[in-house]
Order: structure tokens, then C-alpha cells, then sequence
């Protein structure tokens, strides 16, 4: 029963998909990177130019990754493994929740908490006393305490819930992590290389690419960039989850397979990765609206 209303609302959804592109990106500002000072070398075959001292992102190859992320995320849902979506920064967090509730993913959007993939247990347990404390809430346990006794467990509650909301019902290891910023991500990144699972993520010229498995070069500080790259990450669960629903008991040979992964490791430490994590402004980016309208033919 269940089942059928999830993969009703995923179809409803979908009514209204789109496809990414070219121009979708560019109004979207993906385009824009960073100042030139901030940019890492790593990013240098994702950049197309700069304009007025910010790095212009190639978009044919930002086209590229998304839709390979996005094949790469359906065939993971299709397997019926979860993906978990991570951004805490201010600019992210509603679409990260919004976009992981519509497609019945686990999210991250207030902060990510130590351990919550390379001690997997003990944050299930904080998980389970969450779940048992809102149950004798909802049954009407806490009536019989005195006030006092009640806002605090009350109060324990909204605690929790503000970092392990998202998560409540992801009962096992993600198939992979879907990632806005992965400078300020970087404790969610380095545990998911521990654990071997993969990381697709929208990456900016201040970062390096090379940390992760599936990069999706861009701009991670627009709104509307984040928006419609997290959406189409969240189409496609959708889509991995239907295709799964029609052909189960229709056995798909490139199923058996897990998807291919890059496994990289990275040799810096996190005081050094927080280093080259340089924060931008969005007054930058915004003054580099005003005055950039389309990249330039060539780099520079």
C-alpha cells in the first residue's frame, strides 16, 4: 500500500520534469566560479575563461557530469540503495530538503554529525531514542510527569530532530552521497571515502575535484544553480525507483553490476583541506552578474 502511493507521487512528480541544458545552466548563474585568486589548479580543465577576475566555468563539460551523475544516481536507486543528500550552507539547505523528501531520500541539512557513516551504530542508537521518545510523546506518556520532567524530554526531542531529522529512517550505509560544497562538506567527504562509498557533488573553482568520485563542476553559492542540479539528481532517484518497480521479476543484466567508481583518497589534512577552502561573498557573484553576460570564447 505504501509502496503504491510513493511510486504515485514519483510519477506526479515527474509530469513535470525537464531537461537540463545548456541554457538552463546559464540562467541558473552555474556558470560562475570564484576570483582567480581563490581558484584550486585542480579545476583548471573545468574552466572556460574569466571575466572581471571570476573564473567562467565550462558548461558543455558541467552538461556532461550532471547527466553522468544522473545515471549514475538512477542505476544506485534502481538497486534499491539509498541516496543520502548533504548541504548545510544557508543557501542549500531548503532545496536539500526539499528535493530528498520528493524523491524519499535521507538528508543532511543542518549539520553533519561525526561518525555518521564511520560509526554508523552509535548514531542509530541516538536515532532509535529519538524514535522512542517521540512514541511515548504520541502515546501520551509524558501527561503523567511533572512540567518540568516533560520540557525536558520535550526538549531533547527538538535537539535531536534538528540534526538527525533526515536521517530517521535511513536504517543502512548510503549507496552514495549526493554533496553542495564539498569545502565545507569535508568531514561527510573524507568519511565517505573510509567507507568506500562514492560522492557526486557540485563542485566550484575553489575546490578540488580530485577528492571526490562523480564532480559536477559549478557554481555552489546560486541558489537557482542548486536548485535545478539537485533536482535533476532528485528526477533521477525517482526514475531508478520506478524502473525498479516495473521490472522487478524482470531480472536486467546490467543491474548485477555496481556502477564504477574512481576510489580516491585524500593526502591532505583537514586543517589543510579547510585551508584551501576559501569563503566567497555573494556580493562577488552578484557584481559579476551585472557585469558578465556570457563567458568569453577562450581562456585566458
Amino acid at each position: 500500500m505504501v509502496q503504491e502511493t510513493v511510486k504515485s507521487s514519483s510519477e506526479d512528480d515527474l509530469k513535470e520534469n525537464y531537461e537540463i541544458n545548456i541554457r538552463s545552466l546559464l540562467e541558473a548563474g552555474v556558470h560562475f566560479g570564484h576570483q582567480k585568486r581563490m581558484w584550486n589548479p585542480k579545476m583548471d580543465e573545468f574552466i572556460f575563461a574569466h571575466r572581471n577576475g571570476i573564473h567562467i566555468i565550462d558548461l558543455e563539460q558541467t552538461l556532461d557530469r550532471v547527466k553522468e551523475a544522473a545515471e549514475i544516481i538512477s542505476d544506485i536507486a534502481f538497486k534499491n540503495k539509498k541516496i543520502l543528500f548533504v548541504g548545510t550552507k544557508k543557501q542549500a539547505r531548503s532545496t536539500i530538503i526539499e528535493e530528498a523528501e520528493r524523491c524519499n531520500s535521507p538528508y543532511i541539512s543542518n549539520r553533519w554529525l561525526g561518525g555518521t557513516l564511520t560509526n554508523f551504530q552509535t548514531i542509530q542508537s541516538r536515532i532509535e531514542h529519538l524514535i522512542e521518545l517521540e512514541n511515548k510523546r504520541d502515546a501520551g506518556e509524558f501527561e503523567s510527569l511533572s512540567k518540568k520532567e516533560s520540557l525536558k524530554y520535550d526538549e531533547e526531542i527538538d535537539r535531536l530532530n534538528k540534526n538527525l531529522v533526515g536521517i530517521k529512517n535511513m536504517t543502512e550505509i548510503p549507496g552514495a552521497l549526493f554533496v553542495i560544497d564539498i569545502g565545507k562538506e569535508e568531514i561527510a567527504i573524507a568519511e565517505a571515502q573510509r567507507v568506500g562509498i562514492p560522492v557526486i557533488a557540485l563542485v566550484d573553482t575553489n575546490c578540488n575535484p580530485q577528492l571526490i568520485d562523480y564532480p559536477i563542476p559549478g557554481n555552489d553559492d546560486a541558489i537557482r544553480g542548486i536548485k535545478l542540479i539537485s533536482r535533476y539528481m532528485s528526477d533521477s532517484i525517482i526514475k531508478g525507483h520506478l524502473k525498479r518497480t516495473s521490472s522487478q521479476g524482470e531480472p536486467e543484466d546490467e543491474s548485477e553490476s555496481s556502477p564504477t567508481r574512481m576510489v580516491t583518497y585524500s593526502t591532505v589534512s583537514m586543517d589543510e583541506a579547510e585551508a584551501d577552502s576559501v569563503k566567497k561573498t555573494e556580493e562577488t557573484k552578484a557584481d559579476a552578474v551585472e557585469e558578465t553576460t556570457e563567458p568569453e570564447e577562450s581562456k585566458e
